[in-house]
């Protein structure tokens, strides 16, 4: 192995030990604007509002309600207020719009050759498009107790990029240039959960739940050396041709484990309800393999592991909810409010890493129904809002180049409105949120027997 290479596996070494890779890496869960550096990006979304449509035309203010079978995972105490065992089903559409950075110049301004013409940080967008069956429940209520057993999708997610042309230094000197790369990821959490609710009072109900969760998490990038251009030299664009290939990591994360469940439901009055709710969420243990690529170093062969390791596991975020629901005398109305605190610091403590920093994401959700109660079917209108504060991680240590791909981000508003219509054993229900970054359709079905 050449003293070329010695130096780049040593310097990939290092930054493994100091846990940079996996900042990189796991980066893109909190980072809209995706890290296009000499590691992977692995952008990741979660589900942490509550299942069904019904819940998401109320934009997510569903715990003090929690008054059907996807109460299981929403607020299981609400399981007890069943009259009639219940089957629930929730089948989502999703559109991801991700950004990430595409290229550009994190410092200084481009010299007009090759690739590098971009001043300042151009933005690409990764547009996926995912169905599932993300809920399914069956609840079985019997005098002051209640169980259930459900299905939960946490994640269903995918991720395409491709980086050509990202810089810093000087315009006529002192070059740098990140690896190009082509990246890809797929994320898929899914738990199964039995949940139980039990009657104290006739105004407090208390519930719990145990989840196992299967955890599957897979990325690939493909970092490229520039084209052989005599005249663009390492300034030239990239053609991503097999021998261009200088490595190629991948990141896997398969692991099972369990959680808790617990809530409660307090009736006030006939019409003031209040509920809360904590989730455990899972850990997944990471691994990391670089290999070299055809360009990597004539004496290496491709494909030659450089560098592979087993990182401690990753604890991902928790939810606490607390909410109040508000029902008119005459049964139309509801109004209801939900804030929920994600854990997302809970990362970053994993990490270990003291360059980090993210805070707890403080959701505020806000939804109401109408309820035509004198149709047939009965049919009800909901419309919601909520704040998805930001919560990216960002990077507060010495390297420039960290800093700007680390930044602060911005909070995100999601607008929801729903239908839906409900004979006397059948229910369906159609919900929408919107946002800047994903857009998602629901349809649920409750069947009680």
């Amino acid at each position: 192995m050449g003293n070329a290479t010695m130096f780049v596996a040593a310097r990939i070494a290092r930054m493994a030990h100091r846990r940079r890779t996996l900042l990189l890496l796991l980066g893109g869960l909190l980072v809209p604007i995706g890290l296009a550096a000499q590691d992977p990006i692995v952008p990741l979304q979660f589900s942490f509002s509550d299942p069904g449509a019904r819940s998401m035309g109320f934009g997510g203010a569903f715990v003090a309600l929690a008054d059907d079978a996807t109460a299981a995972l929403a607020n299981p105490a609400g399981l007890v207020q069943l009259v009639k065992p219940e089957i629930s089903v929730e089948g989502r559409r999703w559109k991801y719009s991700t950004p990430f950075t595409e290229k550009g110049r994190i410092e200084g301004l481009p010299s007009g050759i090759g690739a590098d013409t971009t001043a300042g940080l151009r933005t690409g967008r990764s547009d996926d498009t995912l169905t599932g069956l993300s809920f399914l429940s069956v609840a079985y209520p019997k005098g002051k107790w209640s169980v259930a057993f459900f299905r939960h999708e946490l994640a269903n997610f995918e991720f395409s990029s491709e980086t050509q042309g990202l810089f810093g230094g000087g315009t006529n000197c002192c070059q740098t240039r990140f690896f190009d790369q082509r990246v890809t990821s797929a994320l898929d959490f899914v738990s199964y959960g039995l949940a139980g609710a039990y009657r104290i009072t006739e105004s407090l109900d208390i519930g719990y739940g145990v989840t196992h969760y299967q955890s599957s998490l897979t990325a690939q990038a493909a970092m490229f050396r520039p084209d052989e251009d005599p005249v663009a030299g390492g300034l030239a664009p990239t053609s991503y041709l097999p021998e261009r290939s200088w490595a190629r990591q991948t990141v896997v994360g398969d692991d099972t484990n369990w959680g808790l469940i617990g809530g409660f439901l307090w009736k006030l009055s006939d019409s003031w309800r209040i509920g809360g709710v904590y989730r455990q969420a899972p850990e997944v243990g990471i691994v990391v393999e670089t290999r070299a690529g055809e360009a990597f170093d004539p004496t290496v062969p491709p494909g030659t592991v450089l560098l592979r390791v087993e990182l401690p596991p990753i604890e991902f975020p928790a939810v606490l909810g607390l909410g109040f629901a508000y029902r008119a005398p005459h049964g139309g109305l509801t109004v209801s409010f939900q804030w929920d605190r994600i854990e997302y610091s809970s990362i970053v403590e994993s990490i270990g890493d003291d360059e980090l920093a993210v805070e707890d994401a403080q959701e505020l959700h806000l939804g109401g129904e109408y309820v035509f109660l004198h149709s047939t079917p009965v049919l009800a209108v909901r419309f919601g809002a909520w704040l998805d504060p930001d919560h990216q991680v960002r990077n507060m240590g010495d390297d420039p180049f960290i800093r700007e791909l680390l930044p602060r981000g911005e909070d995100q508003m999601h607008y929801a409105m729903g239908l839906g219509a409900a004979l006397r054993n059948f229910q369906i229900d159609l919900g929408v949120d919107l946002a800047d970054t994903v857009d998602t359709v629901s349809l649920s079905a409750i069947y009680s027997f």
